[in-house]
């Protein structure tokens, strides 16, 4: 009922997952990484424990084809699964059901693994792996988003939309991109509009793009903060450290008389 990718980032080690369906909160068990071990997409009528099974054996040294058949022989349900289990080094292998309703069908790609069932038909995977190639480059959560959004747009789940999700794991440590559409008509969209508002969250601006809050910006600020005239003062400052700790912007500005224009834009517009 899912139509998923699992990949790996080969420059920055980043590993993650995406999933789209017409079945409630796909992102509640379909989707599982791990920096340094791989990702894994476990659907149809999933069992959710394929997914720590299957990265414990990647980090005991299985290969993803070896992880799939030791996962899945002892379950006698096999024939209504699909999985799909990349490994951090890139490799990766795919499993369809003997019983997943048609259409259903996986693929290994450079990096990735994509897989779905109860789809309109390949063209879904086609599309998907035309996209995650078009995408080289890109950073890994917006690779997997073009990817989702390349199968949505030739159909996607046979039976329509509900939900999708996005999870991915940073190799640097950085806060892990983990974000879900539980239940929405126009799931990928809505995933795409809270992956913007979460890269304004948590992205960074470097320093030396930041802007001075002086001139037109400075009266820019204090017309949107609701300040009289006047540049940048201490009425300013504190308008600003009110409003940056309030949206969770505040590390996007370290007080001093520059800003990131990405929170100028959120401010002021």
């Amino acid at each position: 009922m899912t139509f998923s990718i699992a990949a790996v980032d080969a420059a920055t080690g980043d590993v993650g997952a995406a999933a789209a369906t017409k079945f409630l909160a796909v992102g509640a068990g379909v989707l599982w990484a791990e920096v340094g071990v791989g990702a894994v997409c476990t659907q149809a009528l999933a069992r959710i424990a394929y997914g720590p099974e299957c990265l414990d054996l990647l980090r005991a040294g299985h290969d993803a084809e070896a992880a799939i058949a030791q996962a899945t022989s002892a379950d006698d349900g096999r024939a209504d699964r699909q999985l799909g289990v990349l490994a951090a080094d890139g490799s990766g292998a795919t499993f369809t059901g003997a019983q997943c309703f048609d259409w259903a069908g996986g693929r290994v790609l450079d990096g990735a693994t994509i897989q779905g069932n109860i789809l309109v038909g390949p063209t879904v995977l086609e599309a998907m792996a035309t996209a995650w190639d078009e995408a080289a480059g890109l950073p890994l959560d917006v690779r997997l988003l073009r990817v989702l959004g390349a199968g949505g747009a030739v159909g996607g789940d046979a039976r329509g939309r509900q939900s999708a999700a996005l999870l991915v794991r940073h190799a640097d440590g950085r806060d892990p991109v983990d974000l879900r559409v539980d239940d929405h008509p126009a799931p990928l969209d809505e995933l795409d509009r809270l992956h913007a508002a979460f890269a304004v969250v948590y992205g960074t601006t470097p320093v030396e793009e930041w802007v001075p809050i002086a001139g037109e910006v400075a009266e820019r600020l204090r017309t949107a903060l609701g300040l009289p005239a006047g540049g940048w003062d201490d009425h300013l400052r504190e308008a600003l450290a009110r409003w940056t700790f309030a949206e969770n912007l505040d590390g996007r500005w370290d007080g001093g008389d520059r800003i990131d224009p990405v929170v100028l834009d959120a401010i002021a517009g």
